[in-house]
């Protein structure tokens, strides 16, 4: 089967392989970068009195908590950095806001003087754009599977963050298999498997990204990363698109923030506000929109009052309004393309506009549920040829036409009326037939996958660490989630118990009893398995009996525009001092790993 490809997705043979890979072990790729990390990690313990014939595997864990968990986590890896501690690290992990840190940490080749001061100076003033952002967003909804994970991205994302991260997570490469830097992985879950994981804990909804690919680790399924989201048919690569920049998987990695109901309100007065700057904005670049009424616009005006409310008495307006339009196109009364110029043909030859039109028609008939069907029937036509207009180009928002911004909101109207989130082909889709097959029929039925923030199922990405190929002896887990900072451990040792994988024995009364006044480090053993040292960020240790005004003032929830730079050198300065607290703990404990590592021959 031949394959549709962009020059830009073009990679020679040598750094890459088409297809789903399935294997046991760790990925060709990861194995090497790692296996090169390890003359690394023994020289750095030497330096630290640490005397290692062999590298032990030793994994820092980032948790959930948007923005307070990317300065946490930069804080952290900036503290862990001027310790010496960082390069005696193999892997770095993180979910949601710590993969933020994570990236920037990455896209900044672990240049931390660097981060510290790019931070500062990126929150020193409103210093972030709008029309940017909207450009991005509107290049995005011209994408096959556009959703609201790339709205988040780019206009959420991008503000709180604020920054732009146009490079690749493959360009990663570079400094991670020359062994310079840790291993990252980046999690998800698997969202249409998310009832599955609140019954069971099934292991398939984790997903895992890296520099060198993307997958599930439970099915030991892989692609390249720089085929995630292109199209697979039988584990053969059928369709290539371009890699997605690590703005857009920030967005998919931290969507926990946005992924729930009580934020609907929140998604829903964003697209508003956007709609009214970009309405103005055009009519400023580009003159008086045209006195008659378009298709784009009657279609946009009527999703945006139904979505409002269901049983609006003007939608029937609206639905006049839009008959009207079509009636021009079709009569040749506007300056607009012809409806049926737009709309085409379907398989018999019949004119689609007399579809529309019968839609419209039966839509007092309808119930509610038909009437949603009908109106995501109508944004699906207008919007499936007009997003593809002149978008695969680089545009200013000056350049934008009025037809590119009208058919961009109503994609993202009928995205919010979904509630659609992390849309991507399934790599495994009717994965039957080859050398290795899959045997689940539904992971291989689904045409599409659905990825979130894997934070709506354990805060932290301990199940990518815990598979026995990766051989993490020693797990630093940071933990800056809100509420309980016990939550991790307690939903982790869960899962581990009805898996059965080796994990640390917890019991319940003493993490409630640690949870009410919690100290900066708790080291967890079990009879096998990792080594756990868990760090709470907030605790008596560093803020006294304040702990509960420093939770109020970091919020989960607090925009970037409530942060001064003050407020970001403070939450860095709390979380470095964990790690400087602890120095002397975690090089003892490494001390103690080491020690029971089994002797080479």
């Amino acid at each position: 089967m031949s394959c549709e490809q962009s020059p830009k997705s073009l990679l020679s043979k040598k750094n890459r392989s088409d297809g789903v890979h399935i294997t046991p072990e760790l990925q060709k790729e990861e194995k090497e970068a790692v296996d090169n990390r390890k003359t690394q990690v023994v020289m750095s313990l030497n330096k630290l009195g640490i005397k290692a014939d062999e590298a032990p595997v030793l994994a820092v864990l980032g948790s959930g908590g948007g923005l307070r968990a990317h300065f946490a986590c930069l804080g952290v890896l900036i503290e862990m950095k001027n310790h010496g501690l960082l390069d005696v690290i193999t892997y770095l992990a993180g979910v949601s806001g710590s993969t933020w840190a994570l990236s920037s940490f990455y896209t900044n080749s672990g240049n931390m003087e660097h981060i510290e001061a790019d931070l500062e100076h990126r929150f020193e003033l409103e210093n972030w754009s709008i029309w940017e952002s909207l450009q991005k967003t509107i290049e995005a909804a011209s994408l096959e599977n556009y959703s609201l994970t790339d709205f988040w991205a780019y206009i959420v994302v991008s503000r709180q963050t604020r920054e732009f991260q146009g490079s690749l997570l493959s360009s990663m490469k570079k400094h991670v298999e020359k062994g310079t830097l840790p291993y990252p992985i980046f999690a998800a879950i698997d969202n249409d498997l998310h009832p599955g994981w609140k019954d069971q804990k099934t292991q398939k909804s984790w997903f895992e990204f890296t520099p060198h690919h993307a997958g599930y680790p439970a099915l030991k399924s892989y692609i390249p990363i720089t085929q995630f989201g292109s199209q697979f048919e039988n584990g053969r690569l059928v369709k290539s698109a371009l890699e997605r920049d690590l703005s857009f998987l920030r967005g998919l990695w931290g969507s926990a923030v946005a992924n729930t109901e009580e934020n609907k309100k929140f998604i829903w007065d964003e697209f508003l506000s956007l709609k009214e700057k970009l309405l103005g904005k055009h009519q400023l670049t580009q003159g008086m929109i045209e006195k008659e009424i378009t298709v784009d616009e009657a279609l946009l005006e009527l999703t945006v009052d139904y979505i409002k409310d269901e049983k609006d008495p003007s939608i029937q307006k609206k639905l006049q309004a839009l008959q009207q339009a079509l009636d021009a196109g079709r009569d040749g009364k506007t300056s607009q393309k012809s409806t049926s110029e737009f709309l085409g043909v379907d398989e018999h030859g019949e004119p689609e506009c007399r579809k529309v039109a019968m839609m419209i028609q039966n839509w007092s008939n309808a119930s509610q549920k038909e009437q949603g069907l009908i109106l995501e029937t109508l944004v699906c036509h207008f919007t499936g040829q007009a997003s593809t207009m002149a978008l695969s180009t680089a545009l200013s928002v000056s350049k934008l036409t009025i037809s590119d911004i009208l058919a961009f909101l109503a994609k993202t109207a009928k995205c919010i009326w979904n509630w659609e989130w992390g849309t991507i082909h399934n790599f495994l889709h009717q994965h039957h037939g080859s050398n290795v097959c899959i045997t689940d029929e539904d992971m291989c039925s689904r045409k599409l996958l659905h990825l979130v923030d894997a934070g709506l199922a354990i805060n932290s990405p301990y199940p990518l660490l815990l598979p026995p190929a990766r051989e993490v002896q020693l797990i630093l887990s940071f933990d800056f989630s809100d509420g309980d900072p016990f939550e991790t451990v307690r939903a982790t040792a869960d899962y581990c118990h009805h898996h059965k994988i080796p994990f640390p024995l917890v019991k319940e009364a003493d993490l409630k009893e640690w949870a009410e006044a919690p100290t900066s480090c708790y080291i967890l053993k079990g009879e096998s398995g990792p080594v756990v040292m868990h760090f709470p960020l907030f605790n008596k240790d560093n803020c006294g009996d304040d702990i509960n005004t420093w939770r109020d003032k970091y919020g989960t929830f607090k925009l970037s525009d409530t942060y001064s730079v003050q407020l970001v050198k403070d939450l860095l300065e709390k979380s470095k001092e964990n790690v400087r607290k602890n120095k002397e703990k975690i090089i003892r404990t490494i001390k103690e790993v080491v020690g029971s590592c089994p002797e080479t021959s």
